[in-house]
């Protein structure tokens, strides 16, 4: 008997669940979890795998290949450690093995957990049918709330034809079999940008094609710049402010052509951004206000109509996991009349996870001037080659703290290796609104990249110790 199925027996006389949640990406379980805690009954319904694009497509595979790359570059650098080692070459099927072991334990753990949690877990495509129900296959769940997070998917330009072969979407690009030689990158957001850094690492030839005028442009731009000159020196072509005009494919690949230039390569990947999972899903025709496939919600995650939320990609914003998540914990909590502290969404912390990662909260130097006034905000940058941890693993990058002038620190940005594990001190001090003050005194052990963070406030405290005042 299939899941629909057997609630659908399970309710001759059908159960009103407190939540029906749409969805089971990092949103959706998140808020089923949390629910369930607070002794709600909840349906989750979910048309693929419990954990969503970001356990099976997104963040954790990608995560695993970034690992794979770093052991990579470690290998075809140790002599500058004293260390004799050689790297042979990449072999995508241990590669992908060790990426679909770590999925594979974390989706058996889910499953468990969302198992012993007393939640209903429906497979199939959910359908919003009125303000209280969803259908699944024939099959109708009330329930007194209803929560969207039914996620994202791999945007395309118009166009431009996804083959799955030569043209690629990130999804495409984690089940590859083999190292292309060359490829070209279509954007260079946090995507594009951490498949770049991959692919060079196991050793192909990678272009990326941006019409901005830098990499990663939502982040500040000494980020962003620090992370081009890093990319050139791996010898990552960068095309900036550059527009895609078309794809050929050939025999052998694809040509691009962008900003008049014609690139061959192997492969394109196709990273130009997410687009929200809501076509066909019934929001509009239920009344819930949309713009370009996005569900509006407030800060309180309420959608126009009331009794339904929507958590997760589909809502404008920042496009992360960890954003989801913690707007998933939020509404479950709204539900249970928690009354909980709205989420600031410039208080969530970002990372790319390339190499050099770059990890960011708050506001960029230019937004807080905008926001501030020029003449209202101060900046300090703490260069990394002043940390010994640093100098230990052999990387580069600074630590740049904006603030208010007299008072509390509004954004912190991160350059360097391993700086994405320095984002959860970052995200308290911007959160906590603490001034450089307050943060100066705290005492970081030593030698650890942390203490940049230390040495950044103490310089912005007006005491720079390993610092240039």
């Amino acid at each position: 008997m299939s899941d629909v199925a057997a609630v659908a027996e399970s309710q001759s006389d059908p159960e009103v669940f407190d939540l029906v949640v749409l969805g089971a990406g990092s949103g959706g379980y998140a808020c089923a979890l949390r629910a369930a805690q607070l002794g709600l009954s909840v349906a989750l319904v979910e048309r693929d795998k419990l954990g969503g694009t970001c356990l099976h497509v997104g963040c954790v595979p990608t995560k695993a290949l970034l690992h794979a790359a770093e052991v990579a570059d470690s290998a075809r650098h140790a002599a500058q450690f004293g260390v004799q080692a050689s790297l042979d070459g990449i072999d995508m099927a241990g590669v992908n093995s060790y990426k679909d072991g770590v999925v594979s334990r974390l989706f058996k753990g889910l499953t468990g957990l969302i198992g012993s949690r007393g939640i209903t877990v429906v497979n199939g495509t959910g359908r919003l049918t009125s303000p209280r129900t969803v259908e699944v296959g024939g099959t109708t769940l009330e329930g007194r709330h209803i929560v969207l997070a039914s996620g994202s998917y791999s945007r395309s330009l118009p166009g431009l034809e996804i083959d799955g072969e030569r043209v690629l979407t990130s999804e495409h690009a984690l089940t590859l079999d083999r190292v292309p030689g060359s490829v070209v990158v279509l954007g260079g957001g946090v995507i594009g940008c951490e498949f770049a850094s991959v692919w060079s690492s196991f050793g192909a030839e990678v272009t990326i094609v941006e019409a901005l005028p830098r990499l990663v442009p939502a982040e500040d731009e000494a980020s962003s710049k620090a992370l081009e000159r890093a990319f050139r020196k791996r010898k990552i072509k960068a095309l900036t402010d550059t527009r895609f005009e078309s794809v050929e494919r050939t025999d052998s690949g694809v040509v691009v052509t962008a900003g008049g230039q014609r690139i061959e390569a192997d492969l394109l990947l196709v990273a130009v951004g997410r687009g929200p999972s809501t076509d066909g899903l019934g929001y509009a025709e239920a009344g819930v206000s949309m713009e370009r496939g996005f569900v509006l919600a407030d800060e309180r995650c309420r959608t126009n109509v009331p009794g339904v939320f929507a958590v997760g990609d589909i809502v404008p914003g920042l496009q992360l996991a960890h954003r989801g998540f913690a707007q998933g914990i939020f509404v479950a909590e709204e539900i249970a009349g928690l009354d909980p502290v709205a989420i600031d969404e410039a208080g969530i912390p970002r990372v790319t996870y390339s190499d050099p990662e770059i990890a960011s909260v708050g506001l960029s130097q230019a937004a807080a001037e905008e926001r501030y006034g020029a003449d209202e905000v101060e900046a300090l940058t703490y260069d990394l080659g002043g940390n010994g941890k640093s100098q230990i693993l052999k990387t580069q990058g600074f630590v740049k703290l904006v603030r208010r002038k007299d008072g509390p620190v509004v954004g912190v940005h991160l350059v360097g290796a391993r700086v994405g594990e320095l984002i959860g001190e970052a995200q308290l001090i911007y959160n906590w609104e603490a001034h450089a003050d307050d943060v100066a005194p705290l005492i970081h052990a030593h030698p650890t990249q942390n203490e940049a963070l230390g040495e950044a406030h103490l310089a912005l405290a007006g005491k720079p110790l390993h610092a240039h005042s």
